[in-house]
């Protein structure tokens, strides 16, 4: 068998009937991708490579067990996996990417909602914090395409390219998050009083 002409799925097939040089060629043939996603995201070469020795682990595992069966989109399923982790990562060490105003959007739009009134009563530097805390109250699916729209600044073509959804999807995915980060809001009751 030539494996540089193999598809990813007969690779897959082969590395679970117990040929180990089959996920060789598959982590190599994507490796350069893989990396280059998760250093996009997190800026740090030791957190980068760690990331990616956690994704391999998960895709061996999951291979393992036998619980496979993304048919024919290897690569979007172990990105998918690698983004989950980078989430992670960053859930973990209690940090969220820094927020840069570039533009077209711009997270304190959404909470100068009238009905909500709160940029009048909080400082930005306070809102940017709040914010940073709440939107890990998001389901992950919203969390994931918010943070990389506002905090990483990607264009709903690029998000919908890293996290293997259609544009539409992403789009939808942003206006739950915003939905969901105003009622957030008003659970946690955030108004100042003077």
């Amino acid at each position: 068998m030539d494996y540089n002409m193999a598809s990813d799925a007969s690779l897959v097939q082969e590395y679970i009937h117990g040929n180990e040089q089959a996920l060789s060629t598959l982590i190599t043939r994507h490796q350069q991708r893989i990396y280059s996603f998760i250093y996009s995201k997190v800026f740090d070469k030791d957190v980068s490579e760690d990331v990616f020795q956690d994704t391999f682990i998960k895709v061996i595992n999951t291979l393992k067990r036998g619980k496979y069966n993304e048919e024919g989109k290897f690569l979007p399923w172990v990105m998918r996996i690698a983004h989950n982790l980078v989430i992670d990562h960053f859930r973990k060490n209690k940090r969220m990417p820094m927020f840069e105003n570039k533009g077209d959007f711009n997270i304190f739009s959404v909470l100068s909602d009238d009905e909500l009134n709160i940029e009048k009563q909080l400082i930005k530097d306070q809102i940017e914090c709040d914010v940073q805390e709440l939107i890990k109250e998001l389901p992950e699916d919203q969390l994931e395409v918010l943070t990389m729209r506002i905090y990483k600044d990607m264009s709903f073509k690029e998000i919908s390219e890293a996290t293997g959804v259609s544009i539409n999807t992403a789009l939808g995915r942003m206006r739950y998050a915003l939905i969901n980060l105003r009622k957030i809001i008003e659970k946690h009751n955030l108004i100042l009083t003077n």
